[in-house]
C-alpha cells in the first residue's frame, strides 16, 4: 500500500478521522492532500459579507464592531450578539448562554468565523460559531503562523471548521510530502513547463503569495485534465474497437418516400445536422450524438429522419420519451407525418412502410401484448415509449437506433439499459432543448458529439421573457395580470405554473416560528421566506382578482388521470382561457394558442426548467411572451440566473451558465444534479483550452501504450479515480 493510501486514523487519530470521512469524504492521505483550499486570504483583508448564501458553510475573516449581552425576559439565561463587518456589510453571530465569550470576543479584534448561515429576523447571522481570533498581540502564535502568507480557507464542515483542516493538512504535508507519486510522463511536464505534483501541492496548501497559488493551480489543473482525458481515450479507443452494424439506407426506400410527402422544405440547419447523422449511421462504429435544438426547431423530424433511414437498412429504431403525453404525442405526429408510410403490412397501407407502434405503462394488454410481438418479430420498424420499452419482456429482432428525448429526464442507466436490447451496440441520439451540465461537460472533454439546430422554421414567432420583481415594483405584478388579459382578450390563451399544489396536509414535524427568547428555536431559525406559492391559492387569488371572469382552471399531479385528461382536452379546445398548473406542463403540452405564461416564484425552479416551461408558449404564429415573477432582490445569486434566463432563448448558453452554478457534476460518474464534483481545479468553461490540449496529448498515449504499461504511476492514479462503479458507468457513456 503506498502513502497515499494511508488511512487518516494513523495520521490524525481516530476521533477527527471520523469526522473527516463522515462530512467530508476525506479517508486517506492522497484524499487530505488533494482537498484544496476554496479560496485565500489575506492577512488584513476582510471577508466580503454580502456574498453569503443562506444554508452555506462558510468561513469569513471580518472584524468585530458590537458586542451586546441580552438577559432572557421569560427564562433563566442570555444570549451574546456579536456583529462583525468587512467595512459594507454586517453578520450576526449569536452565543446561547456563553457571556464569558466577552472575555474574547471584543471590539476591534478580528478572526475567523466559521458556521452555517441562517436568517433570523431577516437578518443573517451564525448561531452558536466556531471561530479563531487573529488580531491579536504581535508575539501570538496565530498571528505569528499566519502573519506574512496567505490563509488557505478549505471547503469545510460544521464539524471541523477551515483552520482545524488546515492543521491536519499541515500534518500531511510534514510526513508524507516526499512520498508523492508522479503521474503526468516527464516529457509532458516539459513540453507545458508544469511544476513536479509534490511542489504544487505544497504550494497550494502553504503559498507565499498569489504567484506561488498561479503556479500550483496550473500543474492541478492538468492533473485532473489529463487524468480525465486519459480515461475518455481509452474508453473512445475500446468504443471504436466495438463493431456495429453500419445503417446506410437505400435509394427509393421509405425515407425518400417521406421527403417527397413533406409540405415544407427542411431549413439548411435541418439538412446540415441530418448530414451528420447520416454520415455517422454509415459507419460501422457505434453513434453517440447529441441533438440540442430549440423547442420548436424541428429536432423530432430530424430524429425521425434517421430512424427512417435505420429501418431502410433493415433494422429498428426506438424513440424513449419521459411522459405517457409526450410519447402519445410523438407517435400521434409521427403516424399523422408518415400516413400510410406508417401502416406497412396493414391494408391500405404503402409497400414502402412499416408499422410504428406506441408502448406505454398504462397501455390495456391486448395492445400491450402486439406491440411486444410486432417489435420482436420486427414488424414494427419504429416504436415510441416510455420507460415501458425498458422492462425486460421488450425484445427487438434488430435494434439499430436509440433516441432519447428531452435526455435531462433519463438517467445514464434507463439509456444503456435500452441501449443493451441490440445484438451489437446501436447507435444512439439523444435530443435535448437544454443539456443538463455532465452533458454540457462531456461536450467539452470532446466525449459526446454535437449537433446544433439554431434555426427555427418559418412561422414561428420569437419568446419574449421578463423579470418581474414583484416585491420592490407591485405595480410590475399588476401589469402582468393585464398583459394575461389582454392576450386572452386577443383569443389567446395563457399559463400560470406555480411551484406547489397547495392541498398537501399540514406537517407536524414543522418547527414553530423562532421567538428572541426561544434559544433552541433561534439556533435552529434558517430563511424566513414564506412558503412557496401554490396551484390552488394561486388560481382562487386570481379568479376572484386580476383575472375575475375569465374561464380559470388548474392542473397538478394529484388529479386523476381523467380530470387531467378532461382538462387539457378543454384547454387544448380554447374552453379554459388561464390553466394554473405546476410543472407538469413542462414536456408534452402543445398548445399553439397559448401565447403567455407567468412563472410564479420564478427562482425557486432551475434554469433548464424555467427554459422547458417557457417552450410551452410562442409555438404557433402569434409571439410568446414569459414573465419571471419573483421576491429576490436585485443583486442577488438569484435574481442574475433569471436575468440570465431572461437575456437568452439559447439552451446551450443557459446550460453554461446553469454550469457555473451547479458546477458540472462527477464527469466520470453517476451524479448529474451537480451536487458532487470529480473536479476540483479545473474548470469545464474557464479551461476549455487546457482539456482540448490535454485530450490530444492523451489520445496520443493512449495510441502508443493503450494499456499504460510504460507509466504505472499514471496507471494507479487512473484505477484510484476509476474504481470500479466509475469504470462501469464510463464504459456505458
Amino acid at each position: 500500500m503506498s502513502a497515499m493510501d494511508e488511512p487518516l486514523t494513523k495520521l490524525v487519530g481516530d476521533r477527527t478521522a471520523k469526522v473527516l470521512a463522515d462530512s467530508l469524504k476525506l479517508r486517506t492521505v492522497g484524499d487530505l492532500l488533494h482537498h484544496y483550499p476554496r479560496r485565500y486570504v489575506e492577512r488584513g483583508q476582510l471577508t466580503s459579507l454580502d456574498d453569503l448564501e443562506v444554508d452555506e458553510h462558510v468561513t469569513v475573516l471580518a472584524r468585530i464592531e458590537k458586542v451586546t449581552l441580552i438577559p432572557f425576559k421569560a427564562r433563566k439565561g442570555d444570549r451574546l450578539e456579536v456583529v462583525v463587518t468587512d467595512g459594507r456589510g454586517r453578520l450576526s453571530l449569536v452565543f446561547f448562554n456563553q457571556g464569558w465569550r466577552q472575555k474574547d470576543l471584543r471590539p476591534g479584534a478580528q478572526g475567523l468565523f466559521a458556521g452555517k448561515v441562517g436568517v433570523f429576523n431577516r437578518t443573517r447571522q451564525l448561531a452558536s460559531p466556531d471561530y479563531q481570533l487573529i488580531d491579536e498581540e504581535a508575539g501570538s502564535d496565530t498571528a505569528e503562523q499566519f502573519a506574512g502568507r496567505l490563509i488557505p480557507v478549505y471547503p469545510a464542515s460544521a464539524q471541523l471548521p477551515s483552520w482545524k483542516l488546515s492543521l491536519c493538512v499541515e500534518t500531511a504535508l510534514t510526513k508524507h510530502l516526499a512520498d508523492v507519486r508522479e503521474p503526468l510522463p516527464a516529457e509532458l511536464r516539459e513540453r507545458h513547463e508544469l511544476i513536479p505534483l509534490a511542489e504544487a501541492l505544497e504550494l497550494v496548501h502553504r503559498p507565499r503569495n498569489q504567484a506561488d497559488r498561479e503556479r500550483a493551480q496550473d500543474r492541478l489543473r492538468w492533473d485532473e485534465a489529463f487524468v480525465l482525458q486519459t480515461a475518455l481515450a481509452q474508453r473512445r479507443a475500446e468504443e471504436w474497437a466495438r463493431p456495429a452494424v453500419a445503417r446506410k439506407g437505400r435509394k427509393a426506400g421509405l425515407l425518400d418516400a417521406f421527403d417527397q410527402r413533406l409540405p415544407f422544405t427542411l431549413t439548411e440547419g435541418q439538412q446540415k445536422v441530418c448530414g451528420e447523422i447520416f454520415t455517422e449511421l454509415a459507419t460501422e462504429h457505434p453513434m453517440h450524438r447529441l441533438l440540442q435544438g430549440e423547442v420548436g426547431s424541428g429536432k423530432t423530424l430530424v430524429a425521425l429522419r434517421a430512424m427512417l433511414q435505420v429501418v431502410d437498412s433493415g433494422g429498428q429504431a426506438v424513440l424513449l420519451a419521459p411522459t405517457e403525453v409526450l410519447a402519445q404525442q410523438h407517435h400521434r405526429s409521427i403516424v399523422e407525418m408518415m400516413g400510410d408510410l406508417a401502416e406497412g403490412g396493414m391494408l391500405g397501407g404503402s409497400d414502402l412502410g412499416t408499422k410504428v407502434v406506441l408502448l406505454t405503462g398504462s397501455m390495456g394488454t391486448p395492445a400491450r401484448r402486439q406491440a411486444l410481438l410486432d417489435m420482436a418479430c420486427g414488424d414494427a420498424g419504429l416504436a415510441i415509449g416510455t420507460h415501458a420499452l425498458i422492462e425486460d419482456k421488450v425484445q427487438f429482432q434488430d435494434l439499430g437506433l436509440v433516441v432519447v428525448d428531452e435526455q435531462h429526464r433519463f438517467g445514464v442507466e434507463q439509456r444503456d439499459a435500452l441501449r443493451a436490447k441490440g445484438q451489437q451496440p446501436p447507435h444512439l441520439l439523444v435530443m435535448t432543448a437544454t443539456p443538463i451540465p455532465r452533458t454540457v461537460a462531456m461536450t467539452v472533454f470532446g466525449d459526446l458529439e454535437t449537433s446544433v439546430l439554431d434555426q427555427l422554421p418559418a412561422g414561428r414567432s420569437p419568446i419574449s421573457t421578463h423579470v418581474v420583481p414583484a416585491l420592490e415594483k407591485p405595480n410590475f405584478l399588476a401589469r402582468a395580470w393585464e398583459r394575461v388579459r389582454e392576450e386572452v382578450g386577443k383569443g389567446h390563451q395563457a399559463y400560470v405554473v406555480c411551484p406547489r399544489i397547495g392541498d398537501e396536509p399540514d406537517d407536524p414535524k414543522k418547527k414553530r416560528k423562532a421567538t428572541p427568547d426561544d434559544p433552541e428555536d433561534l439556533g435552529a431559525a434558517s430563511d424566513e421566506r414564506r412558503p412557496p406559492l401554490s396551484v390552488v391559492e394561486t388560481a382562487e387569488m386570481l379568479g376572484k382578482g386580476p383575472l375575475a371572469g375569465l374561464r380559470v382552471e388548474i392542473l397538478h399531479g394529484r388529479l386523476t388521470p381523467e380530470a387531467k385528461d378532461d382538462v387539457m382536452r378543454r384547454f387544448t379546445a380554447a374552453e379554459v382561457d388561464v390553466l394554473v398548473a405546476t410543472t407538469v406542463i413542462e414536456v408534452g403540452v402543445n398548445v399553439p394558442n397559448s401565447t403567455a405564461m407567468v412563472i410564479m416564484d420564478a427562482d425557486r425552479f432551475g434554469v433548464s426548467q424555467l427554459h422547458q416551461l417557457r417552450g410551452r408558449v410562442g409555438r404557433g404564429s402569434a409571439a410568446g411572451l414569459c414573465l419571471l415573477v419573483s421576491d429576490m432582490p436585485a443583486g442577488s445569486a438569484a435574481r442574475s440566473r433569471l436575468d440570465a434566463v431572461a437575456g437568452t432563448l439559447d439552451g446551450f448558453e443557459l446550460s453554461r451558465i446553469d454550469l457555473e452554478q451547479r458546477r458540472e457534476g462527477d464527469v466520470l460518474g453517476q451524479a448529474q444534479s451537480g451536487v458532487k464534483s470529480s473536479l476540483k481545479v479545473l474548470s469545464v468553461l474557464d479551461d476549455e483550452e487546457i482539456i482540448a490540449t490535454a485530450r490530444e496529448e492523451a489520445t496520443r498515449l493512449v495510441a502508443a501504450d493503450p494499456d499504460l504499461a510504460a507509466h504505472p504511476e499514471l496507471r494507479e492514479t487512473l484505477a484510484a479515480l476509476l474504481d470500479e462503479d466509475r469504470a462501469a458507468f464510463l464504459d456505458k457513456g
